[in-house]
């Protein structure tokens, strides 16, 4: 994937290696986003079966909760503020290359295509843990986009175990994972979002809100194809192998494969993110069409 010459976003957060998460004189985070002591004690129970840090169940947890229930979250333990502008380094400067071209872009198709007008997010840089408006961000959670401070949260160290742990890897892979959360952002934009998690607190079941998750989630695979396909016609960033990585990428994080691999079966009504075949699908229509309306996951059965 040729980045180098992408105009570099000035929205990046750099928090790495600055003050992270933690609570003021090390109190207890038990009861933080609203979740009762029956839920953590379950959740804890969860990890020790599963070997999951309860820590990351909990998390997961109240920024779901915190997400649902109106934002309604603890006040910041420290400082989170970072250095904003261009990194200097190498995987800070791809990230900020990354999401300019992805400004770049939104910019010009959803005015074109929605007629709204794109407003851009920010993106926090961190290492292993800092807070979100959502609740507390971990890098085991893997990228987020918070819709309460419009921000996507990104530790890179994630972009390492697409490589060593998910079989996938490669600069477009990379940006396709950044790009997905700019979907979630886009339908943040067209009001999708409120939309789905006012359904899901309606939801007669965990089951039915899992499927609004999923087809939130195969939705912003699309919208990153949406992204690549006219970032490319304009630009032609692509080289040869480039999608095949991606869609490798998308098929080894798709939720059957990766229950497959640390549960030993498949349970498709925990899906959250969609199977392999499904996230590939999506992100293939995406790059072929170019069309946000191409990508309502919420009209196809």
């Amino acid at each position: 994937m040729k980045w180098e010459d992408f105009q570099s976003s000035q929205n990046v957060e750099d928090r790495r290696g600055g003050d992270q998460y933690a609570d003021a004189g090390g109190g207890s985070r038990i009861g933080a986003g609203h979740l009762g002591l029956g839920t953590v004690v379950i959740l804890g129970l969860i990890g020790y079966m599963t070997g999951i840090n309860p820590a990351v169940l909990i998390g997961g947890a109240e920024m779901l909760n915190n997400m649902r229930g109106g934002g309604q979250v603890t006040a910041p333990r420290q400082s989170q503020r970072g250095t904003t502008g261009q990194p200097t380094d190498q995987m800070g400067q791809f990230v900020a290359k990354i999401l300019g071209e992805n400004e770049e872009v939104w910019s010009q198709v959803l005015p074109a295509q929605k007629n709204i007008a794109f407003q851009p997010p920010r993106l926090v840089m961190f290492d292993g843990q800092t807070e979100s408006s959502c609740g507390a961000a971990q890098s085991a959670m893997g990228p987020f986009y918070c819709p309460l401070d419009r921000k996507i949260y990104l530790d890179t160290s994630f972009f390492r175990d697409m490589k060593t742990r998910f079989g996938g890897g490669g600069d477009f892979a990379y940006a396709y994972v950044i790009s997905h959360e700019m979907g979630h952002h886009i339908q943040n934009q067209l009001g999708i979002l409120p939309k789905v998690h006012q359904a899901q607190e309606r939801a007669e079941s965990r089951a039915e809100a899992n499927a609004l998750s999923v087809r939130i989630e195969l939705m912003a695979d699309c919208l990153a194809g949406v992204w690549a396909a006219n970032g490319n016609a304009k630009r032609q960033f692509l080289e040869q192998g480039d999608v095949e990585k991606a869609v490798a990428t998308a098929q080894a994080i798709g939720d059957d494969r990766l229950q497959k691999a640390s549960r030993g079966v498949v349970v498709p009504d925990s899906f959250t993110h969609g199977s392999s075949a499904q996230r590939v699908q999506w992100l293939q229509r995406g790059l072929q069409s170019g069309q946000i309306d191409s990508c309502n996951t919420f009209s196809s059965r």
